[in-house]
C-alpha cells in the first residue's frame, strides 16, 4: 500500500457534509434542544426512594450526620469482612479524619488494593445509581479494582431523574471529564448457569456512607 496514510474518520464526515451541501464543519456550537422529553413519575421522598432502589440491587447504605462520622463508619463496615486495614481513598477526601486502626493511602488503586473510599459527582434517585467523574484526584481505578467500594452521598447531591445529571455538569462550566461512571450496585454476572455471582468484573461490595447534610 503507497501514499501517505489517510484519516478515516475526517474521510467519513467530509462525505457526510457533502451529502447534506456543506463544504465545511459548522463553527457554530450546536444549541440544546429546548425543553425537556418525558420522564418517570414517582411520589415520596427522593433520597428514600434513592436508598430503597440502591438495596435493591444489593448495594448497603448508612446514613450518616456528618462527613466526621466517615472514618468510624468506615472502620465499621470493614470489621466483619475480614478485608484488612488498608484503604486507597480518593485524594478529594484528604481533609477526613482517620481511626488509628485504619492505613490510608491516596491515589489511584492497584490490583492488590481490597477497599476503595470515594466521593461521587452526584446521585440518582430514578433508577438507583451514584455517579463519579474521573479526574487527577478522583481516578476510576477507585471504582473498579478493590473488592468493596465505598462512596460518599450527600443528601443534596441526590437528583430525581438522569437528566438532571447533565445539567448539573453544566452548571460547573468544567469541561467532560473523561469517563463518567454510572454506578448501580456491586459488579454481577449471570453467566455461569443463569446464578447470579457478584464481583464477576469489579466490586461485590458497593457500600454508601449517605451524609445527611
Amino acid at each position: 500500500m503507497s501514499g501517505a496514510p489517510t484519516n478515516g474518520r475526517a474521510t467519513v464526515l467530509a462525505q457526510i457534509r457533502e451529502s447534506l451541501g456543506r463544504s465545511a464543519a459548522d463553527p457554530e456550537a450546536i444549541p440544546p434542544l429546548p425543553g425537556a422529553g418525558p420522564r418517570p413519575a414517582y411520589t415520596g421522598d427522593l433520597v428514600d426512594h434513592f436508598v430503597a432502589k440502591m438495596r435493591e440491587k444489593s448495594a448497603t447504605v448508612e446514613p450518616l450526620d456528618s462527613l466526621a462520622e466517615v472514618g468510624n463508619a468506615v472502620q465499621r463496615f470493614l470489621a466483619p469482612l475480614q478485608a484488612g486495614p488498608h484503604l486507597r481513598v480518593s485524594r478529594a477526601l484528604a481533609g477526613l479524619q482517620w481511626p488509628a486502626g485504619l492505613v490510608v493511602e491516596f491515589g489511584a488503586a492497584v490490583r492488590d488494593d481490597s477497599t476503595s473510599v470515594t466521593p461521587c459527582f452526584a446521585a440518582l434517585a430514578e433508577s438507583g445509581a451514584v455517579v463519579t467523574l474521573s479526574g487527577p484526584d478522583t481516578p476510576s481505578t477507585l471504582n473498579f479494582v478493590p473488592d468493596n467500594h465505598i462512596v460518599i452521598v450527600h443528601a443534596g447531591q441526590v437528583l430525581r431523574h438522569l437528566e438532571d445529571l447533565w445539567q448539573r455538569w453544566r452548571a460547573t462550566g468544567q469541561p467532560l471529564p473523561r469517563s463518567v461512571n454510572i454506578i448501580s450496585g456491586p459488579s454481577r454476572t449471570a453467566d455461569i448457569e443463569q446464578t447470579i455471582q457478584l464481583g464477576a468484573h469489579g466490586p461485590r461490595r458497593l457500600h454508601i456512607l449517605l451524609i445527611a447534610a
